[in-house]
């Protein structure tokens, strides 16, 4: 039997001072470097949560022991050790993260790219980052040789995955946490759960009601380290949402701010004032990674992308008078608190 220990969301489900009218029910642990919590509000009389549990904590199991960087054995580290150009077969699963992560890249330009992760260990934040000091640029150079989408092929009626740069080093870490979410509400749906929200490192998917049998509360945080307070809310059922932004993880050298947040494209990390961009999709996959893109893309940019794609984006941007927003005309339409 599988041990649970239920902790707050940290104002991603905002809590009412009302005694609920639905059951609920909580799961949570931690997976992929960080937490995961499960709402389940009136679920079928006949769930055996603890058998749910374990079947949800095999699942990204699973995920991640394909789509992890920081296993050795995992499918996805086995793929960049492998120098082979050719074609290597894959399973499944992993050939599908590539090619749906390869889709997003061709519609962002290239803005967001699951073979980023050299420039990522360079600057600090992978799973085998540079000791000390900032990246030269003869460093930065050599660890763009292998930077490039397009480089990436994925052939996914015969499952195989080809590389055509020695270099080329894939981390799924854009893409792995909302596929994850994704993959659980596919579980509950099977199990005709109806109301629930999941959430695995700050992405989340809702489906339903609350406890009070109305919508979801999702809060966008203040983008500001270690800071609680909710910058606004949405009311949202059967919706996904990701955020991105510069205020969670970074480091500070010789009082300049480095965000672990890396443009491809320049291989240095960005530095524009987006602070931070949240997505609502019907997929937490796809939100998580076009969050990742429209913040490497900045403000200006990244707002015309989002409206020619028709999405859903939020973004918040320092200026000399504090946080400034704007949003697509697509985000503009949903409810808030």
């Amino acid at each position: 039997m599988r041990t649970w220990i239920s902790i707050a969301l940290s104002l991603l489900l905002i809590a009412s001072c009302n005694k609920t009218s639905l059951p609920a029910f909580d799961l949570s642990g931690r997976t992929m470097g960080t937490t995961f919590n499960i709402t389940l509000v009136s679920p079928p009389d006949d769930t055996d949560l603890d058998a749910l549990g374990a079947i949800i904590q095999d699942r990204l199991e699973y995920i991640e022991n394909i789509a992890s960087t920081y296993r050795d054995n995992s499918e996805l580290s086995q793929f960049n050790s492998n120098p082979s150009m050719d074609w290597i077969a894959v399973t499944p699963e992993f050939c599908r993260m590539i090619s749906s992560a390869l889709d997003v890249s061709v519609m962002t330009r290239g803005a967001f790219d699951i073979t980023v992760g050299p420039l990522v260990n360079l600057w600090g934040f992978g799973p085998s980052p540079e000791e000390s000091g900032l990246p030269t640029e003869e460093q930065i150079t050599q660890a763009r040789s292998g930077v490039n989408y397009e480089a990436l092929e994925a052939d996914c009626d015969k499952f195989v995955v080809r590389k055509s740069l020695k270099a080329t080093y894939v981390d799924l870490s854009g893409w792995a946490k909302g596929y994850a979410v994704d993959e659980i509400a596919a579980i509950l749906d099977a199990r005709d759960v109806d109301n629930y929200l999941i959430e695995i490192g700050g992405e989340l998917r809702v489906q339903g009601r609350n406890p009070k049998q109305e919508p979801f509360s999702i809060a966008i945080e203040k983008p500001i380290k270690n800071n609680a307070m909710k910058y606004h809310a949405l009311l949202l059922t059967d919706a996904a949402v990701a955020t991105s932004g510069d205020y969670r993880n970074f480091y500070e050298h010789d009082g300049q701010r480095y965000s672990h947040t890396i443009d491809p494209r320049t291989g240095r990390p960005v530095s524009h004032q987006l602070t931070g961009v949240t997505v609502v999709s019907t997929s937490t996959a796809f939100a998580d990674a076009i969050a990742t893109a429209l913040l490497v893309l900045g403000a200006d940019e990244g707002w015309v992308l989002a409206e020619e794609l028709d999405i859903a984006a939020y973004f918040l941007i320092r200026t000399e008078d504090g946080l400034k927003e704007i949003s697509t005309t697509k985000f503009a339409r949903l409810n808030r608190l």
